[in-house]
This record gives C-alpha cells, structure tokens and sequence, in this order.
C-alpha cells in the first residue's frame, strides 16, 4: 500500500523549504531550447570527446541546453544488441567507458558551461540493468519481485529489473545518485519514463532538491498535471499528445479545430507555469517511429515551426535533425553520422532558435505572450499570434495537405518495430490541394522571418501546402 498520506504531508513541508522565490523556473529556462545529443552516434568515436570537439557548431547553431543521453555505465547481462542500450544503467555514479572516461566527461562539462551551455543528463529512475551493483549491495526488496523472488521488468524491457518504490531507501538512494552529479556541475536532469515512477517519490526527493539547486532544470519525460508544479517536482513535461496530433495534422488525419481543442484543454488542465517540451522527433521517436520526414512528410518543418510558436513551448532538437537527417540512428549498434556540413535545415533551425530568442512573447511557461488565434482562415490553415506588450509573432501554416505516402514497406517495420504504447503508423492520405491565399489584417509593420519580406495593412499570403510564414512587428 503506498503511503498518499504520508508523502502529501512530507512533499508539503518540503515545498514550503523551496528557494525558487525570484521566478517559477531558473531565469535561464524561459527562453531555451534544448538539444538532445546521442553520444554514440554524434561522431565516429562515439565519445565524450567526440561530443566536445563538436561544442564550437552547435554554439553557432544557438542551443541552450545540452541534453546528454544516459553516459553511465550500462549492463552485460541480457545486453540487447552489440553495444546495449543506454537505459539498462549498472551504475549510476561512474561513466560508460564506451564513451571514455570520467575526466573526459568533467573536460565535456567544463567545455561546455566555458562556451555558455547548460548540460542536463537523463536520469533513469524506473529500472537498471539486471547487473546493478545494487542486486548484490541492497536487499532482495530493493527491486520489485514475482513470488519465486525473481526481480521482473515491464513491457519487453528484458534487458532491466524494475526498482521498488514502496521502498523509501530506494528514494534515498536515488536523491543521493542525483545530488553526485549536481555536486559536479550538472545543471538538472531530464527524467526518463517519470510517468511510470509513483508520482510520491518525486514529491518525496524534489522540493528539497530545488531548494538545494534553485538553478536547476528538471523535465519530466511524463505528461502528469500533478507533475507540473516547478517550485515541488518539474520544470517542464513533455508534450506528447500536441506531438502525436502534429503527426497527424501533417498526414491530413487530424483537423485545425482538434488542434485549438486540445491547446485549450491543455491550457486548462496544465498551470501556466508549467513548460510543456515540444518535439517533432528524439531517440524514441526517431530509433521507432521513423524520422520527422516519415511521419510528418513535407509539414515536418511547419510541425516544428509550431512546436517553437506554441503556448508553453520549451522546443527540443534531436541529433541531426539541424542537418535534415533522413534515416533512423540504431538504438543498440554503433551508427554514426559523419557529416555535419550546414545546409538548408540548419539555416532554418538557426533561424527558428534566434526568433524564440529575440521575442519574449515566445517565452515558456507564465512569462509568454498571450495567444490568439486568427479568424476566417481557409480549411487546413493554422495561425495565431502570440502577443506581450507591443512584441507580437504571427504565425500561419498551411497544413490543407498531407505529402505523398511513405513507401508501405517504411510503414509496415515502423509498425513491427514500435515500442509498448507507441502509435501505430498509418500511410499519408494522398490528396490533391492548390496553394490556399489568405488575407492578414496587420496592425502596423511586420516583417516574415523566413523570407525577410515586410508587410502592413492587408497581407496577401500564398502557402502550398506545408508551406508557413511567421511575421514580427517591426
């Protein structure tokens, strides 16, 4: 019986410590995006000095915050593939000698807060590797058990054993994992499947930790309205159901109007405080799902546009989408990318980055613009504005067709190969759309950022289909 009680009244006291008194969130966070790295497929070597070496591009790219894929030390036993999978931890204060060692990853950090990063590691509370050095230091009750005492996992995680958290040593264990990193520098923590850990562990650990590190970022890979509150549990959740309806808007299955649903649904059920990470791909997503072209077709760039224009929006970039990446990254393989030459991505997330940058009204959580959405629009047409004070960004696309399907064979092993919960992969409609025109009453000058063009009065806008402007008041 898990003690609701109990935990209520230590996660109240806790929250009653907190030191986030200036703002809701770390100054830092409001205005950041975030890069998620895969340090086993971000160079041929695969390291922690492959990752440095890279720190001068994306310092130009213009990302905030390094999200580091787990760099501990994973298991042996049950290791799926070659190399094994990051999250089957075996311990979790050393490093993955994979990716070199622990000095190599203080010289990473020092390099990387030097040229003006954050750097966020991905904590795996729900499960380690079956060869944890906690099976053999900790009780047989340290780890969930069938009634043979055989520690178990979920889903087809067969390559894990799932912690137990009736346990409360387990928090301690946990809190203390965390608090050596934070020692070293590190400045949060994105946290892996923090929907499937009891949502009384991270009331039990987080108050007091937010208290100790005011400055540090915690993102929930959940989309819990209890795990929401920044100044007790998360600064940010994800935004999964906005990621999963954008798939479907640029596949012509979902409709405008389910999208205006659910930013008001979210709006109502999540605090204004709360930063809601927006995506159009990571490691799950790419590895299982297929590339943002796979599932978003040629709307895969507007998808992203709204993922940095949206209420609330904390945008994320995953390794090589900033180069247009086509292909999936292997999850337990070496699989590295070779070529990191700019093209026309970059040029657009760059040009992405620097907007959500210069305009306060893009600001996540209670400091954004508020949002309006613009009337009498053309079928399959998204715009709004986000306006604060006298900055306002127009944001309009053109999602009234979907692109050609993907081949069937792309969609059937997207389908054989997704994970426990994942979507099942559906083919684009093929539809056939003439570019739509609308109408912009602008209250005074704005200038599109994509293509440098001023416009006032009543803007004439021609989009194809995928096809967006954003528009700032000059």
């Amino acid at each position: 019986m898990k003690k609701f009680f109990l935990l209520l009244s230590a996660a109240l006291l806790l929250a009653g410590a907190c030191t986030r008194t200036a703002s809701l969130h770390p100054d830092w966070t409001y205005d950041a995006v975030l890069y998620e790295v895969n340090i086993r497929q971000f160079s041929p070597e695969g390291t922690f000095k492959g990752v440095e070496a890279q720190l001068p591009r994306l310092k130009e790219l213009g990302v905030d915050v390094l999200w580091l894929m787990p760099m501990y030390q994973i298991g042996v036993e049950g290791r799926k593939g070659t190399l094994g999978s990051y999250y089957a931890i075996s311990d979790y204060t050393a490093v993955n000698p994979e990716f070199g060692t622990m000095e190599d990853f203080e010289s990473l950090l020092a390099a990387a807060h030097k040229a003006g990063f954050k750097v966020i590691l991905d904590w795996v509370a729900n499960q380690t590797a079956p060869d944890h050095r906690w099976m053999n230091e900790k009780p047989a009750d340290f780890y969930e058990r069938d009634s043979l005492g055989n520690a178990i996992w979920e889903y087809d995680w067969t390559d894990t054993r799932s912690l137990n958290y009736e346990n409360e040593a387990v928090w301690a264990a946990q809190d203390e994992a965390m608090r050596f990193w934070l020692e070293k520098g590190v400045d949060g923590f994105r946290c892996d499947a923090a929907g499937e850990v009891p949502a009384e562990f991270w009331y039990g650990i987080l108050p007091k930790m937010n208290a100790d590190y005011p400055d540090a970022y915690l993102l929930a890979e959940a989309e819990r309205d209890n795990l929401a509150d920044p100044t007790v549990t998360f600064d940010c959740n994800y935004a999964w159901e906005l990621h999963h309806l954008l798939n479907g808007l640029a596949r012509g299955a979902k409709t405008v109007t389910e999208l205006q649903d659910y930013v008001a649904r979210d709006a109502a059920r999540f605090p204004a405080e709360a930063f809601r990470l927006t995506f159009t791909s990571n490691h799950d997503e790419n590895s299982w799902a297929g590339t943002e072209f796979e599932r978003e077709g040629a709307a895969a760039n507007a998808c992203a546009v709204l993922c940095f224009t949206l209420p609330g929006s904390q945008p994320l970039i995953y390794t090589g989408q900033e180069i247009g990446l086509d292909r999936r990254l292997a999850f337990f393989e070496k699989d590295p990318i070779t070529d990191w030459t700019d093209n026309a991505q970059t040029a657009f997330y760059k040009k992405l980055i620097a907007l959500k940058h210069a305009h306060r009204a893009l600001d996540a959580g209670e400091r954004g613009g508020k949002m309006a959405w613009l009337e009498n629009m053309p079928e399959g047409v998204v715009a709004y504005s986000r306006t604060l004070d006298k900055d306002q960004v127009i944001t309009v696309a053109n999602f009234g067709v979907a692109a050609a399907a993907p081949a069937e064979e792309v969609v059937r092993e997207a389908n054989d190969n997704r994970p426990q919960g994942a979507d099942v992969a559906e083919p684009f409609r093929n539809l056939e759309a003439e570019p739509v025109t609308l109408s912009l009453p602008l209250d005074g000058t704005f200038e599109d950022v994509f293509s440098g063009v001023l416009l006032e009065g009543t803007a004439q806008l021609t989009l194809a289909p995928g096809q967006f402007a954003v528009l700032v008041r000059k």
